[in-house]
């Protein structure tokens, strides 16, 4: 009696084959959890649905996607909080981006002084050299050391400057989206 009651209740599968071909059977096939398919009961009723494992990637992807949208969405809720409780006015991001900005303008001050030091040094050096060379006498190793140094310092003090403006420019980059973002926020205009 008890083998009739769980035949009455056992139910029938359905899943597509690789071919597009849909089939039917009362044991599911064992490439099931993979393919996805079906449990039906007697009457044809969906008794539980199995994803294949292509919409479980695919639902994987899905929910990997909202979680990255989600975290974003938390994120610039949270800047947009620092923002809003950092600075009452955009005139204190005016003036908060003057405040970064001196720091680059000093460093740039201080690699513009040595460059104009090193550039009357490399003149200098190149004078002696080229008066040595005039004179059909060798110039010493030490005097070539010397200016290949100059050369070397006055290349790095040209990469300091450049590096201090291209930062100079993402700071303006960075308090002109703030100030944007702070009229959005705030409604205010300019």
């Amino acid at each position: 009696m008890l083998l009739t009651a769980s035949a009455a209740q056992a139910g029938m599968y359905r899943w597509v084959d690789g071919n597009g071909r849909v089939h039917y059977s009362d044991t599911p096939p064992a490439t099931y959890n993979q393919s996805g398919g079906v449990e039906m009961n007697k009457q044809g009723g969906v008794v539980k649905r199995t994803q294949s494992e292509a919409e479980r990637r695919a639902e994987a992807a899905r929910q990997a996607e909202e979680k990255r949208i989600q975290d974003e969405q938390q994120k610039q809720a949270q800047l947009d909080r620092a923002l809003t409780q950092t600075y009452t006015t955009e005139a204190e991001i005016d003036l908060a981006r003057d405040r970064a900005l001196e720091n680059y303008k000093l460093m740039n001050r201080g690699a513009e002084i040595r460059a104009r030091a090193v550039d009357a040094n490399l003149a200098e050096l190149r004078g002696r050299i080229a008066a040595i060379e005039k004179a059909g006498r060798p110039v010493s190793p030490n005097l070539r050391a010397q200016l290949d140094q100059a050369v070397r310092e006055r290349e790095d003090l040209t990469r300091t400057i450049q590096g201090n403006q291209e930062a100079m420019e993402q700071v303006r980059q960075k308090y002109a989206a703030d100030k944007a973002r702070f009229r959005e926020l705030t409604g205010s205009s300019k």
